[in-house]
């Protein structure tokens, strides 16, 4: 445990416990992944005894944070956008639209010139996932062992990097870090990722899969996962090299994004429109088994910026209000168009 953090009057046994707020990327595996890891490396690197609570962000229209929420006495913010808030205390990211305003990317810009504030926020967007690159911070930095959690590491950069071997190991999802991965984006219940986030560090994934409270959830989303293939599968339509789909009228609170590309391997670009409870979603993802060119690639997170959205260069997403189904079908529009037009394979 560090003594520098500034925590030398902190008890435990019920005393002075420092409340820890963790704010991660929700419904995503590398979010939860990140969470877990935090936890750890604070618990471990920083002050044992700590509580931690587990607060999850999503990308939707208009406002990202309600600074009204950031209530520890530390505050983490981990796999999401920069909040200048001098509320945070922690924030690590790898997505390249990370900064949601130029002044949010001089405020990090300034932190870092601090050598309290800059030695808690970091970026690093050619990081896979943020698991690793905070496991990278982590050891480098704070002298944490990596080993017992190399099995999260390895398996976050997959997922959060599509670093899958194939589309079928992809979709048929035989790993229990892929089926961790499809409860994690489907799951509706509040209290379910909070309660999973802890053990993804303290049990290998195939324990984790099998505690009933994660296992019994499993059989009904490998049926709704088929229903959504055989959905994409009646919708999508490929040309110049771009898949692109519709679902809006059957609301899916998420799908495997790598359905477009087993159903039409040789495509390079997808860009799918779906809508759940609280945002119409344009998804623009490429093929990570494409044979295209990396240079001819077009940034696909420049793409999303331009409506608002953000991601990496490789896959980006933008979110209008569950209303606008029509604004999110003409961005979709141009972008598909923008893509065709420029198709690596071409």
């Amino acid at each position: 445990m560090l003594n520098s953090s500034g925590y030398s009057n902190f008890q435990h046994n019920g005393v002075q416990v420092l409340r820890v707020r963790v704010f991660y990327h929700d419904k995503c595996f590398d979010g939860a992944c990140s969470a877990s890891l935090f936890t750890r490396v604070h618990r471990e690197r920083i002050v044992a005894g700590a509580s931690y609570e587990y607060h999850g962000l999503v990308h939707r229209a208009g406002a990202l944070f309600d600074e009204s929420e950031f209530t520890g006495d530390e505050n983490a913010i981990v796999d999401f956008k920069y909040s200048a808030s001098p509320k945070i205390t922690w924030w690590f990211d790898h997505h390249l639209s990370a900064f949601l305003t130029p002044q949010d990317q001089q405020s990090f810009l300034d932190c870092k010139q601090d050598p309290v504030c800059g030695g808690r926020k970091f970026f690093d967007p050619t990081y896979t996932s943020c698991t690793g690159f905070l496991a990278h911070i982590a050891a480098t930095q704070f002298g944490f062992d990596t080993a017992p959690v190399a099995e999260l590491i390895h398996w976050a950069d997959i997922v959060d990097g599509a670093q899958y071997e194939s589309p079928e190991a992809a979709v048929e999802m035989a790993a229990p870090a892929m089926k961790l991965t499809l409860i994690i984006e489907a799951t509706q219940d509040p209290a379910f990722i909070p309660r999973l986030i802890p053990l993804l560090t303290e049990l290998p994934l195939a324990e984790v899969l099998s505690q009933p409270f994660v296992a019994d959830l499993l059989p009904p989303l490998l049926k709704r996962h088929e229903h959504a293939l055989e959905l994409i599968r009646s919708r999508a339509e490929e040309r110049d090299g771009t898949i692109f789909f519709d679902i809006t009228d059957r609301p899916l609170e998420g799908f495997n994004k790598f359905i477009p590309y087993y159903l039409y391997p040789k495509a390079t670009y997808s860009i799918g429109l779906s809508k759940s409870s609280f945002r119409t979603k344009v998804a623009v993802g490429s093929n990570p088994w494409a044979k295209a060119d990396p240079p001819k690639m077009v940034n696909l997170a420049a793409v999303c910026e331009r409506y608002g959205g953000g991601g990496h260069a490789r896959v980006g997403a933008i979110s209008f209000p569950p209303d606008q189904g029509d604004r999110a079908r003409a961005a979709a529009a141009e972008i598909v168009a923008e893509l065709r037009a420029k198709n690596p394979l071409g």
